[in-house]
């Protein structure tokens, strides 16, 4: 996963510490001039390249190449990645600044006695120091976002992505472990109520992900909040198929006419992928209080037309893999 690997953003203290430490170990190693200009060189550089490296760790979220739209979308709905690019962006002026330092004093250190050459050189320390505390801001922001996001967990966006929607207890949680080989595979996102459900399993020798996304697709647009909401439309770019899993018998606590509401909304959220009703619990056919119109019945409990179910969600999507030498 594109975030998992970030490493920890340094505060403006913590660099500068570093930075100046580091000189001054450089400068104990040489003598008169020669000293100071290597304390120089050496916090600058420090100072340079650990603010340019917190930059370059993360992906350009300007590139789609770089940062999937589901990712994006994801990110956004976390952190402000607008405001994280700002961040970024303000890390690497002070970085470019820090090396603008070091070439305008650099100079001034030779052909000059030592006092006036530690002068110049506590000038330049100082001027660093103020250039890494004015972005001490952004530096605590974008290690804040590097830990909000790094957890996520790893889903593959390249992937064929069948998600699985409808209100709790449907027997979508059930639907997902029963068709993939990860049972109760679940991982916590910050946006939800509950863990994401997410298994995998192979049609064909390819691999297909399959999504419950309880506390986002389990109720109406209207109850969610902001964050939820962008969560959705990450979602927009994850999935190729949508199931919608009704209780005819609304034995899950929530009439089928709410049920079928919800399934609208969503269809006319996921305009652009397959979006397949599915009504669940045909075992108690008895007990259904109304004739819906579905595409497939099946029933979680016993089985019934479970794959026939996974198998019309694999041909909607109709996947075929990138070749080579398509590449």
């Amino acid at each position: 996963m594109i975030f998992e690997d970030l490493p920890t953003t340094p505060t403006s203290e913590e660099l500068i510490d570093k930075a100046f430490s580091r000189a001054a170990r450089a400068g104990k190693a040489k003598h008169s001039l020669e000293a100071q200009q290597s304390m120089l060189q050496t916090a600058a550089n420090i100072i340079s390249d650990n603010l340019e490296n917190v930059v370059t760790a993360w992906p350009d979220f300007a590139y789609e190449d770089d940062v999937h739209p589901f990712y994006y979308e994801l990110a956004d709905a976390i952190v402000d990645v607008d405001r994280l690019r700002q961040s970024l962006s303000e890390v690497m002026w002070a970085s470019r600044k820090a090396r603008e330092i070091h070439q305008e004093y650099q100079p001034k250190l030779r052909k000059t006695d030592v006092d006036t050459a530690r002068k110049h050189r506590k000038q330049a320390f100082a001027r660093l120091a103020d250039i890494v505390e004015q972005v001490d801001d952004e530096l605590i922001y974008i290690n804040e976002s590097r830990n909000d996001l790094r957890d996520l967990p790893e889903i593959n966006p390249d992937e064929p992505t069948i998600v699985v929607a409808g209100y709790p207890n449907v027997g979508k949680s059930s639907f997902v472990n029963d068709v993939t080989n990860a049972r109760g595979e679940t991982a916590s996102y910050p946006f939800t109520t509950r863990g994401i459900g997410l298994g995998h399993f192979e049609r064909d020798h390819i691999r297909y992900q399959i999504v419950d996304t309880p506390g986002l697709l389990d109720r109406p647009p209207a109850e969610r909040n902001e964050i939820e909401t962008q969560a959705v439309s990450a979602i927009e770019h994850l999935a190729d198929c949508m199931l919608v899993v009704l209780d005819p018998s609304a034995e899950c606590g929530y009439p089928i006419e709410s049920q079928l509401e919800l399934r609208d909304a969503i269809a006319d959220r996921f305009e652009d992928v397959p979006v397949l009703t599915i009504a669940n619990k045909v075992d108690r056919r008895e007990h259904w209080n109304a004739d819906i119109e579905a595409d497939h019945e099946m029933s979680v409990e016993t089985g019934t037309n479970v794959e026939a179910v996974l198998e019309a969600a694999v041909e909607a999507i109709d996947y075929e893999p990138r070749l080579p030498f398509e590449e």
